[in-house]
């Protein structure tokens, strides 16, 4: 098949990373997680997000997840290999955060990293298992 292909491909492989990754985290920090987040982090939660660093994150969280996770997979013709490779970086991803926020934050809630790596897990494979079976079928995107 090729390496996945240039500009193009790599951007329609990013906007469809970039929906699925707002639809399921929208869901999960609104939805589904919200009302536990409030209570775990209490008066350290922001009162609104900011939504510059918000913005700054998903654009380079989902750059790394494209260019490390989703191009080999789409390279390998493998969706396997993209949920597999999509857990491991959102583990070693969100430890990124959850464990600086552990050793450096006074009072920062142990139950919390758990909790949030196994969502940065499910997220990344998801976000990268469904790109990946996307772009292998979209030849665009390839």
């Amino acid at each position: 098949m090729g390496a996945p292909s240039g500009l193009r491909g790599w951007v329609g492989r990013y906007a469809v990373s970039l929906a699925v990754f707002v639809v399921l985290d929208a869901l999960w920090l609104g939805v589904v997680a919200n009302g536990w987040y409030a209570v775990q982090l209490g008066p350290l939660r922001a009162t609104s997000p900011n939504l510059i660093a918000a913005v700054l994150f998903y654009a380079i969280f989902l750059a790394g997840l494209s260019y490390f996770v989703v191009a080999p997979a789409v390279f390998a013709q493998s969706v396997r290999r993209a949920a597999g490779v999509g857990a491991f970086f959102g583990l070693v991803t969100y430890a990124t955060w959850d464990l600086t926020n552990l050793a450096v934050i006074q009072g920062f809630p142990a139950i919390i990293v758990p909790v949030d790596l196994a969502w940065g897990m499910v997220l990344s494979a998801c976000v990268s298992a469904v790109t990946t079976w996307v772009a292998i079928r979209v030849p665009a995107l390839r």
